[in-house]
């Protein structure tokens, strides 16, 4: 009987230093584009705002930049004009966000059955979406025309006399909001379409068997399921509402919002200080402002919600 040995398990080749250190760098070189960009596109222009907005700097003299610490700040809260618009940006935001997305929902409700030609629809309802806001607010601007509008000529067929909806403050706030909801509701509804159908059709179906009529089953299965997709589109039309520029300066053409600022956002307001009156200061305070208004409302949002998801886990 001869006894052998037992071999030694080879143990497998390192791999050269420099691989071992591109498979720890590797991960970051992928990323790096984005971190770049983002860096460049994204961080700067934020942190150069904040900068700029604690001096005076005219855009006929950019060059000349004279310290005034929150002097910015505190001449923008002393203005009639900026109170003005932050009024005029919460009520269009309110106006046009909760029909749009209520209008959605429903939308989304009638696509998510079998119906014929349901792909023609979804494609459809992106088309509002893909117009371009220019071409949509001149073409809404002729539909609210005082004179010889085709709201107005509706109107006066159902005995309602004619309304100016670009001099009235409220007149001209739905209109400017109806072009917010005609172009933002498709969009929404397809998201909330894309939130209906990864609800497992279980639930629908022991509902069913419960009982449960349509509008319960939409109730108490639908809208539960939706509630992240929901919390993220009132966050999306929020933060939306609150950078509005394209709709109401094209409505008139007027950078001030009307003759009376009667529907001057904060993001035309900015414009116009900006670019109207050449206060580069001035504009990148309300920037910021802007920027920590939309921090407030986000925050606001996701407290509530998870406020309610507590209350809702604790039953």
């Amino acid at each position: 009987m001869t006894l052998t040995a037992s071999a030694k398990p080879v143990s497998p080749p390192r791999p050269p230093a420099v691989r071992r250190a591109w498979r720890k760098v590797s991960p970051y070189a992928y990323i790096a584009p984005f971190f770049t960009l983002f860096a460049a596109f994204g961080l700067f222009p934020l942190v150069y705002t904040a900068f700029v907005s604690l001096y005076r700097v005219e855009l006929q003299t950019p060059g000349d930049m004279e310290w005034r610490g929150l002097g910015n700040y505190t001449a923008l809260f002393g203005d009639e004009f900026f109170w003005t618009a932050l009024r005029n940006t919460f009520t269009i935001g309110v106006i046009s966000t909760v029909p749009q997305l209520v209008m959605a929902l429903g939308l989304a409700h009638l696509l998510n059955y079998r119906l014929r030609g349901r792909t023609f629809l979804r494609t459809a309802m992106l088309l509002p979406y893909a117009t371009s806001v220019a071409a949509a607010t001149l073409v809404f601007a002729q539909l609210f025309g005082r004179d010889f509008g085709l709201i107005n000529y509706v109107l006066g067929l159902v005995g309602f006399g004619p309304v100016d909806w670009q001099t009235g403050t409220v007149a001209s706030q739905i209109a400017v909001s109806t072009i917010v909801i005609w172009r933002w509701t498709g969009y929404n509804a397809l998201i909330y379409l894309a939130g209906m159908q990864s609800i497992p059709s279980e639930l629908y179906e022991a509902a069913e068997v419960d009982g449960a009529s349509r509008w319960r089953q939409f109730f108490h299965v639908t809208l539960p399921g939706l509630r992240p997709t929901i919390l993220f589109t009132v966050v999306v039309s929020t933060i939306g509402a609150t950078q509005l520029f394209g709709e109401p300066l094209l409505f008139e053409g007027s950078i001030s919002g009307g003759i009376s600022h009667q529907y001057q956002t904060l993001g035309l307001y900015m414009y116009e200080q900006g670019w109207g009156f050449f206060h580069l200061g001035r504009a990148a305070a309300i920037a910021w402002v802007m920027f920590l208004l939309i921090l407030v409302l986000v925050g606001a949002n996701a407290l509530i919600a998870r406020r309610r998801s507590r209350k809702e886990a604790g039953r």
